[in-house]
């Protein structure tokens, strides 16, 4: 069989583009590369990646049934000629029942290794549901410690084929993992819309695909999901884990410690699993699915998914869950081998930084503090845990050597404590009592005098705590403050102190006196992201705006490792028409004032008011929808204020009805749909409106995974380019991070051309908002001259790109406008 193809199955007729991606994408995964793939919304990228990626995972498989089967054939006929009593020559020195003992072992172990180990079903189930043994804890003062081990998340695994691990002694069982693919994306509606996908490919019938998610999304435990954040969820989810494991030992005649009787999951048993897990990998199911099936069996849809991925083929799971180690662990996730296909991975970067970075607030350290000082004088015979609470010392940048100095915790072994206190969350969870008994603010500290030097270093730290000053919620904020309080902190302090673990040079802590917190940053995202790459078969980074991709491949390929030679990029045009798309970069407005919307000039009047005449011209001529992006929520704030003085709005207004970019994100929804049904409405009998504006921020809540195609969308406008705060400490250090540590290209440095790239990052993302299939049109109008600079332009996404013209007077492009919608409605006539 070829290593390549031409020919995919679809569901129906692909566009040429789309042909052209999956036969990239096939060959990047036939020889391990990693892939950066980039494929504009409404080119059908969902479905060229499951085309693509599950017609190689077949072949892949076709040719080892067919490798195997020449092995076997090979086997066989070398047997059959040892067998051959013209072969055996007189002059052997070995009796006939030892030449017969060798071939025949030789046989059994190439059926063995051929037949991969399949065992008795009920053999399976009988090892699934034996019960570990817990080891003996190793200190005394400690036992209280030591929690019975209990089937969690990486204890309870699916394990639906077993093999004899060769070099065992005690024949253990491991579970084996068939070739899969990963397929993460951002949020569980991405990831459900990628099932919707599968489930209308041609491969809906023969894949076995599971979805993974957080117990907050798949328990059916109506108690437990009525606890509310996930936290909690978690938290209880995993009492009753050890719930289960001690009534088993009791039921074994293991006597229990007095006490009422602890609850246990109705839906945690290994057979209702198994039978869950049959079904699951018989069909293809998104959340929803999933959730109505876990109540019809009475099962955990939550375990039942962890059980299904040993065998499963396509595994669709959040981010964190491929990118984070330790959550891939305690999920089962496996890349050894492997292929991982990150979608909406514009952000990568950013995304691997966010969930390595750990942050405390002044409230939880001192509850932490509380908790784990009257937990240890029930518990602990050494104390050093507690001198781990972090004191604040003033706004500062620290490098992780300098805090732990300041912080008074340099001679202590990070490595050690999170293994011996943290492992498998014990404490966190060993705490779970003492939130309840100490409940409310959580400060309780100690006074009391201490002798020996640990304990009075301990009353210091008891000092400093009780300087902290944490306000009472207002009623406003009461619910969410209630929410943070009511949760164990110590899970955050774990965080915290991972985090420290990380090298010298990779991260930063910054102390924040104000506020009462304490942040690690994480500087090196790649440290992190180096694993997975270098395990897996291969890996596919996708997204539908890749550019600018310089700093994506310097930052996270080549300072993991990655050689070129292993890296490929693939980008495609848009599947419109070329007239269907125009972009123009605005210089001057119609007054004539130059369009600079830098720090020092956005503020003064004249800009502002020439904003609000380049928008009232726009919506002249623009049918439908017209979204208007501002650099940031001040600025936008600023502005509207200052049209709203003059007049400007309610001339905007006149003609299309105003509707601004709510500040709450359940809003957001509400909003929407009053902006779609306004323009609907205005397309039937606008009694004089021509259809809608909505004043929306970049990087807010509707520039990224909205669609604003057909009529909400006819024309975006972008105000200024909205870089970063050149100002905020950790951009700073970023930024110098990046120039010590990178090579500078094109004379500009590496820190320079991050607060390029983010801006422009952002940009895309934002115009791409419009435009969402084949037969879709809108405008794109860029307003600043900075736009008009090559190296700004060329970090467009080609196919905008290659149809931008820039302008330095008004006139022109307004001509070019009204040109662009008047053909399309001659078109529609």
């Amino acid at each position: 069989m070829e290593n390549s193809r031409t020919m995919f199955p679809f569901p129906y007729q692909p566009y040429n583009i789309q042909e052209q991606f999956m036969q990239a994408l096939y060959g990047a995964l036939e020889q391990g590369k990693v892939g950066i793939f980039e494929s504009p919304t409404g080119t059908g990228k969902s479905l060229s990646l499951i085309c693509g990626a599950l017609s190689w995972l077949a072949d892949h498989e076709e040719r080892k049934r067919q490798e195997a089967a020449a092995l076997l054939h090979d086997g066989e006929a070398a047997l059959s000629a040892s067998t051959d009593p013209s072969s055996t020559t007189s002059s052997s020195a070995e009796p006939d029942w030892i030449t017969d003992f060798v071939q025949k072992k030789a046989e059994r172990d190439l059926v063995s290794k051929l037949k991969n180990c399949e065992d008795d079903e009920t053999f399976k189930l009988l090892q699934l549901s034996k019960e570990e043994k817990t080891e003996a804890p190793e200190h005394k003062e400690d036992e209280e410690l030591i929690i019975a081990e209990y089937e969690s998340d990486d204890e309870l695994k699916g394990k639906s084929r077993f093999c004899v691990a060769e070099d065992d002694e005690d024949d253990e069982l491991v579970e084996e993992h068939v070739t899969k693919i990963y397929y993460c994306s951002r949020t569980h509606s991405q990831l459900a819309q990628f099932v919707h996908e599968v489930q209308k490919s041609p491969f809906s019938k023969d894949i076995s695909l599971v979805t993974l998610g957080s117990r907050q999304n798949l328990c059916i435990n109506e108690e437990v999901r009525s606890l509310g954040s996930i936290q909690r969820i978690n938290d209880c989810c995993m009492e009753m884990q050890k719930n289960k494991h001690e009534k088993q030992h009791h039921e074994e005649g293991v006597k229990r410690k007095r006490g009422p009787a602890k609850t246990v999951c109705p839906y945690n048993k290994t057979s209702a699993l198994q039978q869950m897990r049959d079904v699951v990998l018989g069909t293809v199911h998104d959340i929803e699915q999933l959730l109505k099936l876990g109540r019809e069996t009475h099962s955990c849809p939550y375990y039942a998914t962890r059980l299904s991925i040993p065998p499963a083929q396509l595994v669709v799971l959040p981010y964190q869950m491929v990118l984070h180690e330790a959550t891939r662990k305690a999920a089962g996730v496996q890349l050894k081998g492997q292929v991982v296909i990150i979608d909406e991975a514009h952000n990568l970067s950013d995304t691997l930084s966010c969930i390595h970075s750990a942050e405390l607030n002044g409230a939880q350290l001192c509850r932490a503090h509380s908790q784990l000082t009257q937990y240890a004088d029930h518990t602990f015979k050494h104390k050093s845990l507690i001198v781990m609470l972090l004191f604040l010392l003033g706004i500062e940048m620290l490098t992780i050597n300098n805090f732990h100095f300041k912080a008074h915790i340099d001679n202590i072994n990070l490595f050690k404590v999170l293994q011996k206190y943290f492992e498998k969350s014990m404490i966190s969870r060993k705490l779970g009592g003492f939130v309840e008994k100490y409940a409310g603010s959580g400060v309780s500290l100690h006074t009391q005098t201490n002798t020996n030097k640990e304990n009075r270093r301990i009353e210091g730290l008891n000092r400093y705590l009780q300087t902290l000053q944490i306000s009472s919620p207002d009623q406003q904020g009461s619910v969410e403050a209630d929410k943070v309080l009511s949760a164990s902190p110590m899970m955050q302090v774990e965080g915290f102190l991972m985090a420290l673990t990380n090298s010298n040079t990779d991260g930063r802590v910054v102390v924040h006196r104000q506020d009462n917190s304490v942040k690690f940053l994480l500087l090196n995202p790649a440290v992190h992201f180096t694993q997975v790459l270098k395990e897996c078969r291969a890996v596919i980074i996708a997204g539908g705006t890749m550019q600018p991709v310089s700093d994506f491949k310097q930052e996270l390929l080549f300072s993991a490792g990655v050689g070129e030679e292993r890296i490929t990029e693939f980008s495609c045009g848009h599947v419109i028409p070329p007239e269907n798309i125009l972009p123009l970069v605005l210089c001057s407005g119609p007054s004539g004032q130059e369009l600079d919307f830098t720090f020092q000039n956005r503020d003064s009047p004249r800009m502002m008011d020439e904003t609000g005449r380049i928008l009232s011209n726009i919506c002249n001529v623009v049918p439908g929808g017209v979204v208007c992006f501002f650099p940031s929520y001040d600025y936008s704030r600023r502005i509207i204020a200052h049209w709203e003085a003059s007049g400007a709005l309610s001339r905007l207004s006149n003609k299309k009805k105003i509707f601004q970019e709510p500040k709450k994100a359940n809003q957001v929804e509400q909003v929407l749909s009053d902006f779609s049904r306004c323009i609907q409405r205005c397309a039937l009998d606008g009694g004089g409106l021509t259809g809608a504006l909505l004043f929306s921020v970049v990087g807010g809540k509707m520039s990224e995974g909205i669609n604003f195609s057909d009529d909400l969308g006819r024309c975006v406008v972008m105000v200024g380019m909205p870089y970063p705060n050149i100002k905020s400490p950790e951009l700073q250090e970023k930024m110098s991070y990046l120039d010590k540590h990178l090579p500078h290209v094109g004379g500009r440095s590496p820190g320079q051309a991050l607060i390029e790239n983010l801006c422009m990052k952002a940009v895309n993302q934002s115009i791409g908002r419009a435009i969402r299939h084949r037969g879709d049109y809108s405008s794109i109008v860029l307003c600043d001259r900075r736009y008009s600079r090559p190296a700004t332009l060329s970090k467009l996404p080609t196919w905008i790109k290659a149809r931008t013209s820039t302008h330095t007077s008004f006139g022109p492009a307004f001509a070019a406008l009204r040109k662009f919608f008047l053909e399309k409605k001659q078109k529609q006539v």
